[in-house]
């Protein structure tokens, strides 16, 4: 029977994951399936062991259902428990779901690909939701000298900054908090997808900086395209997406892919 996966998510049909890991089966001679799967909104975990029951040997798991699928994993990873959310389900050779998250480890990886090096820089994190948990862990391994997380609500900044301070200096507060300059500004704000920009000062980055979207598309966001007017060198989260699914990858299938020339093709198709 051949191995089976997918990616859950509602809705799920705009999803470039099948895309991605057909591609990526293609190049290390995998025999497998990968499809997208719509689960309901009131039964994740059904939808799970329903996908286990027909075959299914691992899973991607995408808005709404990280923090559901952190729920029902037996066994969760590290970076998982830290970031409380789970984005690849691996099932075990004794039936149990073990569960990881593979973003921040696929956002790190694509910004070493940009050529950012992350040690002793000084790093500005907007938005204090799931997708930025999700990353603070991995970006703070690699020692930058000092992290900012940046949100429109100050308490939720606040208390997620306290929650990985055990692992640098990292700070929290609102956007007018957020006094560079800095050589990294990651957007993990939902603002891109609605031409939204948070109030951010002029002089937000240093010489050389980098901006960062975790969202992409066929054209520069705005807050890649305002980064880019006060010189910073732009770069979309379309490498993030392709990294931390060959990530997934390589845990469920023991083969680690070559990146780069499926972040080409994707490109090329947006």
């Amino acid at each position: 029977m051949t191995d089976r996966y997918c990616v859950f998510g509602h809705p799920v049909a705009h999803s470039k994951s099948p895309a991605i890991h057909a591609a990526f089966a293609a190049q290390t001679g995998q025999t497998m399936e990968y499809s997208a799967i719509e689960a309901p909104l009131d039964d994740f975990a059904g939808a799970w062991r329903r996908f286990v029951a027909e075959g299914g040997r691992g899973a991607n798991v995408t808005v709404p259902f990280k923090e559901e699928a952190f729920r029902l994993c037996d066994t969760l990873s590290q970076r998982a428990r830290r970031a409380g959310a789970v984005n690849t389900l691996i099932l075990g050779g004794n039936g149990a779901t073990y569960g990881d998250t593979t973003d921040g480890v696929g956002l790190v990886r694509d910004l070493k690909r940009a050529g950012v090096d992350l040690a002793g820089a000084r790093l500005l994190v907007l938005g204090a939701g799931g997708a930025v948990r999700g990353v603070l862990e991995p970006l703070l391994a690699e020692a930058p000298a000092n992290l900012v997380v940046a949100n429109r609500t100050v308490e939720k900044a606040e208390r997620l900054a306290a929650d990985f301070r055990d692992l640098g200096e990292v700070a929290g507060g609102g956007f007018d908090a957020a006094a560079g300059p800095f050589d990294l500004v990651i957007n993990g704000t939902s603002a891109s997808l609605a031409g939204d920009l948070p109030p951010l000062p002029d002089d937000l980055f240093s010489e050389g900086a980098t901006a960062y979207d975790m969202m992409y598309g066929a054209e520069p966001t705005v807050f890649l395209r305002w980064a880019a007017e006060r010189g910073a060198h732009a770069v979309d989260g379309l490498g993030m997406l392709v990294e931390q699914a060959a990530e997934s990858f390589f845990q469920w299938r023991g083969k680690r892919p070559d990146t780069a020339p499926v972040l080409e093709a994707l490109r090329a198709s947006l």
